[in-house]
């Protein structure tokens, strides 16, 4: 019976996540599982991987065979060293001491290189969000702008219509003044 460790599909359609299970090869893709030993979603920056070591190695070491692609999680999680060095020190190349020390060497690096990546998505959604807040005071500012200049002309307009009003009040007043000295003409030509 030749064991798996392999992925299971879980989650809604268009966003999956996975379950890291040993499982024997001939079983459903989501079918029957011997054992569970972690969680894969990918929906995430970087990808979220729970795995538990310890079992992930015990498997590896009793003959389980990963697929491609938990072959590369095992990797990414350092399983795969860390079998590599255990490997080493059963044929007597290392000592324990020396593959542990590799091994954290190895495990603070990688781990320094994750934190680099999330940091600088960090600081690049920092940026974007910064390019966004400026384009919407842009917008905004020319808005205001606008505004004022709709009602800058609004008051304009409105003391050209006062100015209108007043003059066209001013001028019947006018025309009635230059009415009676229009009559006292008539009356002197009559005469």
């Amino acid at each position: 019976m030749p064991v798996k460790i392999r992925l299971t599909r879980r989650g809604r359609k268009k966003a999956p996540f996975y379950h890291i299970v040993i499982a024997d090869s001939r079983a459903p893709r989501d079918g029957r599982y011997i054992e569970s030993i972690g969680r894969y979603n990918p929906n995430t920056n970087p990808a979220t991987i729970e795995l538990d070591f310890d079992k992930a190695i015990d498997w590896l070491q009793k003959g389980a065979q990963p697929t491609d692609t938990c072959r590369a999680i095992l990797s990414y999680k350092g399983v795969m060293m860390k079998k590599h060095l255990l490997e080493g020190v059963k044929k007597g190349a290392l000592t324990e001491e020396q593959a542990e020390t590799k091994f954290q060497s190895w495990l603070t690096e990688k781990e320094s290189k994750i934190q680099a990546k999330v940091d600088s998505l960090k600081k690049g959604e920092d940026i974007e969000a910064k390019k966004r807040l400026d384009a919407e005071t842009k917008v905004r500012e020319a808005r205001a702008e606008e505004f004022a200049k709709r009602i800058a002309d609004a008051a304009a307009e409105e003391a050209k219509a006062a100015a209108a009003k007043k003059q066209a009040e001013e001028t019947p007043e006018a025309a009635e003044e230059q009415a009676p000295e229009a009559e006292n003409t008539e009356e002197a030509t009559e005469a």
